[in-house]
């Protein structure tokens, strides 16, 4: 079964106390994801550059990625159930001459942070685009 990539574009993320709204969107459509603030919080630090005395959860995933010499390709929002959004995130791996790709389930969330880190593509499905609400300014 074919399914249709749509490459979305992080457009802004706005916190309140109770939630973290993420917009993203297409030039045909703009949608939120909501979060919990502490996610929020973290995807700020590193969309504005903030030192951390200590690495982050993200920051340690990154290290390990490193370590392991393991490349996040792109991340995937494939699902929409309800109002709860799925995401896999698309991981490489080269030893010798053999490459492997790992493909994890993860929240959206994470992996938008992750994507946005390690500045690689964002997409969802034609499907899940299809079916989300779309956000005017």
């Amino acid at each position: 079964m074919y399914t249709e990539l749509v490459q979305l574009s992080f457009d802004k993320i706005m916190q309140t106390r109770s939630y973290t709204i993420v917009v993203l969107g297409t030039s045909e459509k703009r949608f939120a994801i909501y979060t919990d603030p502490s996610i929020g919080r973290r995807l700020q630090m590193y969309l504005t550059g903030v030192s951390k005395q200590r690495p982050l959860t993200h920051d340690l995933i990154n290290m390990f990625f490193q370590g392991l010499g393991v490349r996040i390709k792109q991340v995937v929002i494939n699902d929409l159930q309800d109002t709860i959004y799925f995401a896999r995130l698309f991981v490489e791996q080269t030893r010798g001459d053999l490459r492997h790709i790992l493909e994890v389930d993860a929240r959206p969330s994470d992996c938008i942070t992750l994507a946005l880190m390690a500045n690689v593509p964002l997409y969802c499905t034609r499907d899940v685009l299809e079916r989300t609400v779309a956000i005017e300014d």
